[in-house]
């Protein structure tokens, strides 16, 4: 049985990687500082509390485990709250883990680390990083530490599924904010579900290390899913919207708005942000369940309500 150390345990992904280790029959150390973590119904944890922002709490930290899967993170706040959790806290928690002597480090980043552009299939190797936000750099000097020591990095771009609070609300809000329907939004996206993401975080943590190839993943369904088709589900999971006029995405974008957030959100879906995730299934031998088709039909029970969800 694998000693796994999850870090972030209370938080919308750390939260589902719990349950998938807790079934790959690891004994569990959950770590979280501000929500506290669920123990999972099946298999041992063990709850702990520490700061990323405070190196004195993650001494001893890492004792016993043999995975270390890092999913705590900080994200908007200060530039200076980001630098202690994100940069600095991921060092020392890495310095520990060296200390300890865990065998595997898996670092959950974010496909955002590339900054702005226009994404084709794209794998990690052929894109230079080029953060522009506070959260963006320190997660990629998290990045640093965590390869320097011999980790894994694995970035996701869109996360939806249970607990979300950023996607599927950021982009309800938009539709919110149009008066039509989005249609011929062609740019490719690539998603994933909090599910699917889970299980492959706990795939690389616990397969051999012969069996991986790389030390940068992209982590998402392998064919992306065009803007259009995205703002449909999201429209769609609780009850048919009434019928609107179509708006094109050039419509909609000149449009004028001062929310900031629906800006930033219109220019995402403009480009392909389409990342080439074919080696980490590979790797893994593995399939995705279903993928964004079978994600559709769950919409609803994700996200039950309209309202709340806005």
């Amino acid at each position: 049985m694998r000693n796994i150390l999850i870090t972030g345990a209370g938080g919308f992904i750390g939260a589902r990687v719990t349950v998938e280790a807790a079934r790959a029959g690891g004994s569990l150390t959950l770590m979280s500082h501000h929500r506290p973590p669920r123990p999972p119904a099946e298999g041992r944890a063990r709850i702990v509390r520490a700061d990323l922002a405070d190196p004195d709490s993650l001494h001893g930290l890492c004792d016993g485990a043999d995975v270390l899967l890092h999913c705590a993170s900080l994200i908007g706040g200060t530039p200076e709250a980001n630098e202690a959790v994100n940069a600095r806290g991921t060092a020392a928690l890495v310095a520990d883990a060296q200390r300890a002597g865990v065998s595997r480090i898996v670092y959950l980043s974010t496909a955002s680390v590339y900054g702005r552009g226009i994404f084709r299939c794209a794998r990690p190797e052929q894109l230079p990083r080029r953060p522009q936000s506070p959260t963006s750099r320190t997660r990629a000097e998290a990045e640093d530490a965590v390869l320097a020591a011999g980790g894994i990095v694995v970035r996701p771009h869109l996360v939806y599924g249970p607990g979300d609070a950023w996607v599927v609300p950021g982009l309800t809000r938009l539709l919110r904010t149009l008066p039509g329907t989005p249609t011929g939004w062609d740019a490719r996206l690539s998603v994933i579900s909090v599910t699917e993401l889970a299980a492959l975080l706990v795939a690389v943590g616990l397969a051999p290390r012969e069996r991986l190839s790389s030390s940068v993943y992209h982590a998402a369904y392998p064919e992306p899913v065009t803007a259009s088709a995205l703002l449909a589900a999201v429209a769609d999971r609780t009850a048919p919207p009434p019928a609107r006029p179509s708006i094109s995405l050039a419509h909609a974008r000149a449009l004028p708005t001062e929310n900031g957030a629906a800006t930033r959100a219109l220019d995402l879906l403009a480009t392909d942000h389409w990342f080439d995730s074919t080696p980490l299934w590979t790797d893994l031998d593995r399939t995705p369940g279903g993928g964004w088709e079978q994600d559709l039909t769950r919409m609803k029970e994700w996200y039950p309500d309209r309202a709340a969800a806005a």
